[in-house]
């Protein structure tokens, strides 16, 4: 997967070239129109610059939000105006007549940006026609969204059929971060698991135990495995048909000599709210009418002491509902934790990666991955198709 060709192994001058970018930024919930978070635009242009000094004429393309919000690329034009100090349209349709008319008339280093491509229901459909349409308005494929690489849309996968395809030096930075530490990590070696559902954590889980010297899990999935065990967990989220799964994998675990933390205390809820009442107790006995919404100071403590003892840690998902400021210590704590480090810290995206920017140490850690599902499924061992799509060196 990681032999692969990037821009630097191509000549770009005076060509025009497709790039596709990952600019589904966060926007502000009453508007829809001002950008909160610029961070994916920022770690695109290493690859756009690059091109512009290279005297290319630079298709952008890229998709923004859920596909039933069609909502416009305008702010990331305007922000990309900003960031590159020259003019960058934003072209309203995506294919057609009206489109190549205006590539067709680019200059060496400009600038253009089309409009939402999920806009389009073919782009997730991997429409083959819009594919090549896409494809036929340039010479060279780049694609630099690592965040969508893990989806088979035409815009990641099916115009990579019709174009010489290489990947930009985001996706680059992206898998030589977490080839390094995954497959050759400093050790010990340790992943720490959030979010709510052990079904999304399964295959990753199972994956790293093959790799890991300790895994650490929090937030939601942890009341599965408690209940599994036998514990009590109150009100809190499970997964009952997954008790079984969570009884393999820890047995997986331990047969692979693996040291598999659950937290032991919790703290806990009696309603989904911040200004909820809330106390600490045992993980394995949470009242009825109480829920799990973060790490106790115990787990925490646990957590410091792994931590400082690390080579390598891999976190993907919160220990607790970090979107309240009652019930985000414990996601904070392990943020700090790693801050403070010396191991090699690595990010892998979503909540992860927003856990780390809301409390200011995103630049405190090694890496941080702009992709979340595609980090997820990389760290599964899974083959991520908008890189397989992409010509091998």
């Amino acid at each position: 997967m990681l032999n692969k060709k990037s821009v630097e192994d191509i000549n770009v001058e005076g060509k025009k070239v497709l790039l596709r970018c990952d600019f589904n930024v966060p926007l502000d919930i009453e508007t829809k129109s001002k950008i909160t978070n610029d961070k994916r635009i920022i770690e695109s242009m290493k690859t756009i610059n690059y091109l512009i000094n290279h005297n290319a004429r630079i298709i952008l393309c890229s998709h923004i939000g859920k596909t039933k919000e069609k909502l416009s690329l305008k702010p990331v034009a305007e922000r990309l105006s900003d960031l590159l100090e020259k003019d960058v349209k934003l072209l309203e349709e995506i294919i057609g007549d009206n489109v190549k008319a205006y590539i067709d008339q680019m200059k060496d280093g400009d600038v253009v940006l089309l409009e939402n491509v999920r806009m389009f229901p073919e782009e997730e459909a991997c429409d083959e026609e819009f594919a090549k349409s896409l494809a036929s308005l340039a010479d060279i494929y780049v694609n630099d969204a690592f965040g969508t690489c893990h989806r088979a849309h035409a815009s990641t996968y099916g115009v990579a059929k019709y174009l010489p395809a290489v990947s930009g030096f985001l996706i680059q930075k992206e898998l030589d971060a977490l080839d390094k530490s995954i497959n050759n990590p400093i050790r010990p070696f340790v992943a720490i698991l959030g979010g709510s559902k052990v079904s999304s954590k399964i295959a990753v889980i199972t994956a790293l135990l093959d790799k890991v010297d300790t895994v650490i899990i929090g937030g939601g999935m942890t009341y599965t495995f408690v209940k599994a065990l036998g514990g009590n967990i109150g009100k809190s989220i499970c997964e009952d048909d997954k008790l079984d799964v969570a009884i393999e994998i820890l047995k997986k675990a331990k047969e692979k000599n693996v040291e598999f933390v659950l937290p032991t205390d919790s703290v806990v809820a009696d309603d989904f709210s911040n200004d909820a009442n809330t106390m600490i107790v045992d993980t394995n006995n949470i009242p009825n009418e109480y829920e799990g919404v973060d790490i106790g100071p115990e787990t925490i403590e646990k957590c410091r002491e792994i931590i400082k003892n690390a080579g390598t840690v891999v976190w993907n998902g919160p220990v607790g509902v970090f979107e309240f400021d009652n019930f985000a210590k414990g996601t904070k704590k392990i943020a700090e934790f790693l801050a403070e480090s010396n191991a090699v810290s690595i990010i892998g995206g979503g909540d992860s990666a927003a856990a780390v920017e809301k409390f200011g140490l995103a630049d405190k850690m090694n890496h941080v991955s702009t992709g979340g599902g595609a980090s997820l499924e990389f760290m599964e061992g899974k083959e991520l198709p908008g890189i397989v799509a992409l010509q091998d060196k």
